[in-house]
């Protein structure tokens, strides 16, 4: 990987923590992977945003400080992260989640100026602003009312309104703990955050998401670009992918493109692929009482077409085996049946 385009990383892997939990794993939820949230530019973007794609709808509304941009999701993914390496702890979570400033800063391979820690305000500010409407589906329940993406935040600085923000406390929307809590979450490369453009982020979260630990993964340019959320010509945005191929710099994944066909491949480096074998070929068989009860929870499915789907979504996940393997798969069907009661 040419790492003359990526941002040098700034703190040795060894120094970074989660709270008290040390060996932190960037964690994200796959329906913000999937569909574009968050704005790409690095200016104000005050126009309401509406995405469309396969019966799912997006629609963002920003406050007059502008939509909440792709960096200021960084303190999402620390929180999400957080909750998450908790609750592989065994620990108790809920949606308050304290952040302790420096640490986030270096977590997400930033500065800690002064400037840094007021950048981090004010991305507080455009998540808690910004509004989202949506049936998009987390875990099996259906959002179809407004919310943001944080309920709340807190500040506590030092000295005062003018000093340096020492740690901030959000609460996350149900929306976002739904996702968590149905174990909708992803893991991310830590030089995701040394990318340097906002449309590289937003690539490797769409190539994560779909591409995941298969060997490839293909998508017409016109469809990447309408999922990537970028409010630039896809001219330019076709440049942005030519990038990524002569650089060949982007995290887990290479990528190619065909001139004629304006089809878009996304391929496994060699490493990851064969690791996402060994965790695909980890299930076990299936037991019948698991075939059982998916037929009760989506009687229109065919359930061996949907354990096929499972085996394929759990090893695009990264996760190892679950402990409960039958719950996992009835709640995956569960959750299929309620979004599309028929196939």
């Amino acid at each position: 990987m040419a790492d003359n385009n990526l941002i040098p990383e700034k703190y040795p892997q060894g120094d970074l923590f989660i709270c008290d939990v040390s060996d932190a794993i960037l964690k994200d939820i796959m329906p913000q992977m999937e569909h574009p949230f968050y704005s790409l530019s690095k200016k104000p973007e005050t126009n309401i945003r509406r995405y469309e794609h396969n019966g799912n709808y997006l629609e963002v509304i920003p406050s007059v400080k502008g939509l909440a941009t792709i960096y200021d999701k960084d303190i999402l993914i620390y929180a999400i992260s957080q909750i998450m390496a908790k609750l592989n702890q065994g620990e108790k979570v809920s949606k308050r989640v304290r952040i302790n400033s420096h640490e986030l800063l270096r977590f997400t391979n930033r500065g800690t100026s002064g400037r840094d820690y007021m950048a981090l305000s004010e991305a507080l500010e455009r998540l808690r602003g910004t509004t989202i409407k949506t049936n998009i589906v987390t875990g099996d329940e259906e959002q179809t009312d407004i919310f943001g993406l944080i309920d709340t935040a807190g500040f506590k600085r030092k000295n005062g309104l003018n000093g340096r923000l020492e740690w901030c406390e959000i609460v996350i929307s149900d929306w976002v703990f739904n996702a968590i809590r149905a174990n909708e979450v992803l893991t991310l490369n830590r030089a995701y955050f040394r990318l340097r453009k906002p449309i590289e982020r937003r690539i490797y979260e769409i190539a994560r998401k779909h591409c995941g630990r298969k060997k490839e993964w293909s998508i017409g340019l016109a469809l990447l670009h309408k999922k990537s959320g970028s409010q630039g010509n896809i001219r330019l945005f076709k440049q942005s992918i030519k990038n990524l191929v002569s650089h060949n710099h982007l995290p887990d994944y290479t990528v190619e493109i065909n001139e004629e066909t304006d089809k878009v491949t996304f391929k496994n480096r060699e490493k990851w692929w064969k690791e996402g074998n060994q965790i695909g070929s980890a299930l076990p068989p299936f037991s019948p009482l698991a075939f059982e009860e998916a037929k009760k929870v989506a009687p229109n499915y065919d359930v061996y077409y949907l354990e096929r789907e499972f085996r394929e979504w759990w090893s695009n996940s990264g996760k190892s085996v679950p402990d409960h393997l039958t719950k996992a798969f009835v709640g995956f069907c569960k959750a299929r049946h309620k979004r599309k009661p028929y196939p």
